[in-house]
């Protein structure tokens, strides 16, 4: 993820946790605490896309990583077959 990418997602997070204390306190009347809620739930599930968008970009690296450890294995092999 950017920094920029970064600082929204951190401050989402931060939100939620306002939002989840808000809800837990007493003081909330009902019509606040619904539209904390739907809040919530939108950044909640904007959080959740930026972490599957994160968890793809690091499969992703993970098998060209992986494809650049099998390429660079690939011609060992080879040496090692043709000198017997």
């Amino acid at each position: 993820m950017k920094k920029k990418e970064t600082d929204n997602f951190e401050k989402k997070i931060l939100r939620l946790e306002e939002i989840s204390d808000l809800l837990e306190s007493e003081d909330t009347q009902l019509e606040d605490a619904i539209k904390l809620f739907e809040e919530g739930i939108e950044l909640s599930e904007d959080c959740l896309t930026t972490l599957k968008n994160a968890e793809l970009k690091i499969t992703e690296l993970k098998k060209k990583i992986n494809s650049t450890e099998l390429e660079n294995k690939e011609p060992s092999k080879k040496n090692k077959g043709g000198d017997d």
